[in-house]
């Protein structure tokens, strides 16, 4: 869904669109939607600027951050997102950003892709670390076997060769 910020109209608008996993391209080969996204709040013009906020519920699948195995979970995304002209924007080299600029952007074309502020939030949430369990052994760092699976027993087997002479002293 596209809002054209020129058309006359009633502002606040409000929205509330089901988008298909998809027409979402998250550009990530770990993460993928798993159904649709729905995505509900409103626009609100003001002189200079255009805030889109409201929230998204969508479900993904992400790797384990340990074994890469899949792991399907909800994210509930409340956002927030400010758009001004570039003629309301400084275009100087160097300029200092305060804390709201960071959630400003610029439109260029006075149009705004909801589906690309779904996109841009989604991948802003995506958790830092996602485990299929709490007690994931990950992978072994040397032959790759997932050690929730088999014990391979790599570094039992290899020893430090700095340790190495301490060994015979037990002997």
């Amino acid at each position: 869904m596209i809002i054209d910020l020129t058309r006359p109209g009633k502002f606040p608008l409000e929205f509330d669109i089901q988008i298909a996993a998809d027409e979402i391209d998250l550009d990530t080969d770990n993460v993928k939607l798993t159904g649709e996204a729905r995505m509900s709040g409103k626009v609100t013009r003001h002189i200079v600027e255009t805030v889109v906020e409201g929230d998204i519920n969508a479900r993904i699948e992400i790797d384990c951050t340990r074994c890469l195995k899949p792991v399907e979970t909800e994210l509930d995304i409340p956002f927030s997102v400010s758009y001004t002209s570039p003629e309301h924007y400084t275009d100087e080299k160097e300029t200092e950003l305060h804390q709201g600029d960071l959630d400003l952007a610029i439109s260029e074309d006075d149009r705004i892709d909801l589906k690309e502020v779904a996109r841009e939030q989604i991948l802003l949430n995506l958790p830092e670390q996602v485990l299929c369990t709490e007690d994931c052994k990950g992978l072994c760092a040397k032959c790759g076997a997932d050690r929730n699976l088999i014990n391979c027993n790599c570094e039992e087997k290899e020893i430090d060769p700095r340790w190495a002479a301490l060994k015979d002293l037990i002997k």
